[in-house]
């Protein structure tokens, strides 16, 4: 049993500096002791620990153990896809991670949904409060931070102060406490934020002797690995000139050899097969062949029938048939609690890759999404037609949520013409919002779909000496004393009789599809004869049927005004006194 070194992934929103911290930490290790100290590896820098201790110099007594672990490694895509795809069963590969957040900018939405990333995989993490030069008047210095800080006019050292404070007051908001590095009491109870610059280096030394020294003491029991069948996870699939579909492994435990039987999950469920090459960068960054990789480490893997490897699936060295058949079994399991497919109402999701799926399902759950369908890939015709009957059931659920995969221009138009909408994003933050925006917007819909068909109440007056024409239809001019009015509403006397129904209004030649109270137009009415069933000086009122009443007073109360209530009550007594039900 030895100790590994911890797995590290950087998160935090788009410009922020995610990559500009990582190429930082890869210059300070390089330039600030010997070359080639840090060793790359497949979508990994290992930074060994002489080399942090090297760096961090004064920084060190921040740590108080003795740090036995061999090193750090961070892994080079970032983001927050790099981090789902880092999984095993039950949460992430990843140890520990590092958020960063431009001080100039604060929290934006994928700093929000890195944060509940973390939450959900109960990951610990470190906030890089990125971009400390922006301050007004701050004079860089490469280094460590708490040197440089000491050398700022007391005025610049507030303004960062108080650029913490709002990093300090926006995660408390998610239920975290928080401190600069260098005032936390105690870190089980307040995330540490480091002011760092990415372009200069300040303190970045102090960014990696924490990591460091909170990996070493909080997490090394987790860090435990042996010299066993090695433990992975698929960061990325790709096409190799020469090799053909390759794998990008993060090797989490064990060691991996060349010649090994691994078992992963694919498109088509879990697949073995037999490991012909392992392919790390050399010196000069060429790809070069090695027999075995141990943890924790990045590395290629070549193998026969990877072209439907799934990211985020794990990978498993199989020493025994007996291993290989419990692996099989264990990712078949598993890709069927992820990609699902169920009788549910609710939405159907797609996504890049089984870390994002199972990440955006958690979050989805939280806001209490049902999801009906869950896969990997694009949106085939069986999901837009499963999507436009489930719209007919409940029209706020008949919806694609689209992750990072790309809608072709004939599924776009399919969508259309079926009304199903699909809401894409590469923020899984923003696909969630932009959902609930449209649920939003699609209950306005079904409002204003509903008040088109609802008859209002109203009355009105016959204007003396304005009939224009007797029947068929009858035109003539009125006054409409409470209420609205609109083609196709009945008419009736106060007796219940229905004297006919309103074909058209206009007012000054034009034609209007609605008109409202204190207005005088002139309408056609079918079926009623004017001087027999109405005349001069008659008040009418609009028939309102008694769903339509049912309606307008359970569910749109708040949209009549008093006068209306009482002319709706009014017509309600008068077909109820008249034994009319409709």
């Amino acid at each position: 049993m030895s100790i590994r070194q911890p797995i590290i992934v950087v998160m935090g929103h788009v410009d922020h500096g995610k990559t500009s911290l990582l190429d930082a930490i890869r210059k300070t290790a390089v330039t600030l002791s010997e070359p080639g100290a840090i060793t790359q590896s497949i979508s990994a820098s290992h930074v060994p620990i002489d080399v942090v201790k090297k760096i961090c110099g004064p920084a060190m007594k921040l740590v108080k153990t003795e740090l036995k672990i061999p090193g750090l490694l961070f892994v080079d895509t970032p983001g927050h896809e790099a981090f789902t795809n880092l999984r095993k069963r039950g949460g992430s590969i990843a140890d520990i991670a590092v958020l960063v957040v431009d001080v100039a900018q604060g929290f934006q939405p994928q700093t929000l949904e890195s944060i509940e990333i973390l939450r959900e995989y109960k990951t610990p993490f470190i906030i890089a409060a990125n971009k400390i030069d922006l301050v007004m008047g701050w004079k860089s210095k490469e280094g460590c931070f708490i040197d440089t800080v000491r050398n700022q006019r007391e005025e610049v050292q507030q303004a960062l102060d108080e650029k913490i404070y709002e990093i300090i007051g926006k995660i408390s908001e998610h239920g975290f406490n928080s401190e600069r590095f260098d005032r936390v009491r105690d870190f089980t109870k307040e995330i540490a934020i480091v002011p760092v610059c990415a372009r200069t280096g300040e303190g970045i030394p102090e960014l990696l002797i924490l990591l460091a020294g909170l990996s070493q003491r909080f997490l090394e029991q987790q860090l435990q690995t042996e010299d066993g069948a090695g433990k992975g996870s698929i960061l990325e699939t790709k096409y190799e000139k020469g090799l053909g579909t390759t794998i990008d492994v993060i090797l989490y435990d064990g060691v991996i050899r060349k010649g090994d039987v691994i078992v992963l999950a694919t498109r088509k469920g879990s697949l073995s097969t037999k490991i012909r090459g392992l392919i790390v960068p050399g010196p000069g960054g060429e790809l070069v062949y090695v027999d075995e990789v141990r943890a924790a480490s990045g590395v290629k893997i070549f193998a026969p029938g990877l072209e439907e490897a799934l990211p985020g699936s794990e990978v498993y060295v199989a020493k025994r048939i007996e291993d290989e058949d419990e692996y099989k079994l264990q990712l078949e399991s598993e890709i069927k609690s992820i990609l699902i497919t169920t009788e549910k109402i609710g939405v159907v999701l797609k996504a890049d890759t089984l870390g994002s799926i199972e990440a955006i399902s958690r979050l989805l759950q939280t806001e209490g999404i049902q999801v009906r369908r869950a896969d990997v890939g694009s949106i085939t015709k069986q999901e837009l037609n499963e999507a436009s009957a489930i719209r007919l059931k409940d029209r706020y659920s008949g919806a694609i949520l689209a992750f990072n995969v790309k809608v072709d221009y004939e599924t776009v138009e399919e969508a259309r013409v079926k009304s199903i909408p699909v809401i894409q994003s590469n923020i899984i933050y923003s696909l969630i919002e932009r959902f609930n925006e449209w649920k939003v917007e699609e209950k306005d819909r079904e409002k204003q779909e509903a008040f088109a068909s609802i008859v209002f109440p109203a009355k009105i007056k016959v204007l003396p000496g304005m009939c224009f024409r007797a029947s068929k239809p009858a035109i003539f001019g009125i006054e409409i004393v409470v209420g609205r009015i609109k083609p196709a509403y009945d008419l009736m006397k106060d007796d219940g009789t229905v004297v006919g129904r309103i074909k058209s209004i206009q007012a000054d030649k034009q034609s209007l599809q609605e008109a409202g109270q204190g207005k005088q137009v002139a309408i056609s009415v079918d079926d009623g004869t004017f001087g027999k069933e109405f005349g001069d000086g008659d008040v009418l009122y609009t028939s309102v049927p008694k769903k339509d009443a049912l309606l307008l007073l359970e569910k749109y109360k708040v949209q009549l005004n008093d006068e209306e209530l009482t002319v709706l009550e009014k017509i309600q007594r008068i077909k109820f006194e008249m034994g009319i039900e409709a």
